[in-house]
């Protein structure tokens, strides 16, 4: 697997001042339950480093931040769960999961480590966006999503500023009863994290009203929620869609309308998943690279040195400076 790539910062949508000073560095991945840790930190484990950082950001000083999958060349799907993986979960005060059977190795972790439900946060859930139906993607995360019910569900709900916002929300309240005497200080955390989630919300807002209706393609659905929300279209053939995120090979016919879209000046960018990526993506990517067509990368876990709400940022400046409507 490839590194994500993003394309470099560019001056265009208002800034997040202070961004990274709020977000703490997240731990390693040594599992430590708070109980055990000598400073008395509660011990939060996250599957992902975007959930991590989250944690992270609403805790402080007061958490210890374990993240199972951390690196942009880490395939979340393909990811295999070790008995030190499940050692951290039992050790665990709070469980971060994204649910909706994306991250499919979590339930057996939790159900094996015997954790209390009410110490697990599931982004899915939280997010309410299964319930209403929201963003069906046409397809099923492996094995995980049909097993639990969840075909045709967008689970990528970190892209969904909302869900974030969220979950930042209950982690306050979780800590707050772990810590009460902490508990004015997750709040303050948790304020300034909306505060971050309120000025990008202006920005996509912003960015909405210059490239609402724009058409688009995508190798996989993970950033679907954020291009919904600038009212772009995607228009990328389903089967090839659902193909590609099954890691499987679509019919030649998809694959060859896909390639098709890509090269025709019909789509301002093609959203690309390196963490994802197999034989076809990469010949669509290719054959758009060589259309002229820009391809811009929509990952699954935070890019070295970044912390959520700069991530986000730099997708929606991304975004402005591929359409041409950075300021």
């Amino acid at each position: 697997m490839r590194r994500s790539r993003l394309l470099s910062l560019i001056p265009g949508l208002p800034g997040l001042a202070g961004a990274a000073a709020l977000c703490l560095a997240v731990a390693g991945c040594a599992p430590s339950g708070a109980s055990d840790a000598p400073d008395g930190r509660i011990s939060i484990l996250a599957s992902t480093n975007v959930y991590g950082d989250i944690a992270a950001s609403i805790g402080g000083d007061a958490v210890e931040v374990t993240s199972l999958i951390n690196s942009p060349a880490q395939d979340p799907h393909s990811y295999e769960a070790s008995a030190r993986d499940k050692l951290a979960v039992s050790q665990a005060d709070l469980v971060i999961e994204n649910g909706g059977g994306y991250d499919s190795f979590m339930p057996a972790l939790v159900d094996g480590a015997g954790k209390d439900p009410a110490a697990v946060i599931s982004a899915v859930e939280l997010s309410g966006l299964e319930a209403d139906g929201a963003q069906a993607s046409g397809h099923a995360h492996e094995a995980g999503a049909a097993d639990h019910g969840h075909a045709g569900f967008n689970e990528h709900v970190w892209y969904h500023l909302a869900t974030a916002g969220k979950i930042a929300d209950t982690l306050a309240e979780k800590l707050a009863a772990l810590d009460p005497a902490r508990a004015a200080g997750f709040e303050r955390n948790a304020e300034a994290f909306r505060k971050q989630l309120a000025g990008l919300e202006a920005d996509q807002a912003a960015l909405a009203k210059q490239v609402s209706g724009e058409a688009v393609a995508a190798t996989d659905p993970v950033p679907l929620y954020l291009l919904e929300a600038l009212g772009l279209e995607n228009r990328t053939p389903e089967d090839f869609l659902q193909a590609a995120e099954e890691g499987s090979d679509a019919a030649p016919g998809a694959l060859k309308q896909t390639e098709d879209l890509v090269v025709s000046k019909s789509v301002r960018f093609v959203a690309y998943n390196a963490q994802t990526e197999g034989p076809q993506t990469r010949l669509v990517r290719a054959a758009a690279e060589q259309a002229g067509t820009p391809v811009l990368n929509f990952g699954e876990t935070l890019p070295e040195g970044t912390h959520y709400a700069d991530w986000m940022k730099m997708n929606l400046q991304n975004i402005a400076a591929v359409t041409g409507s950075s300021k």
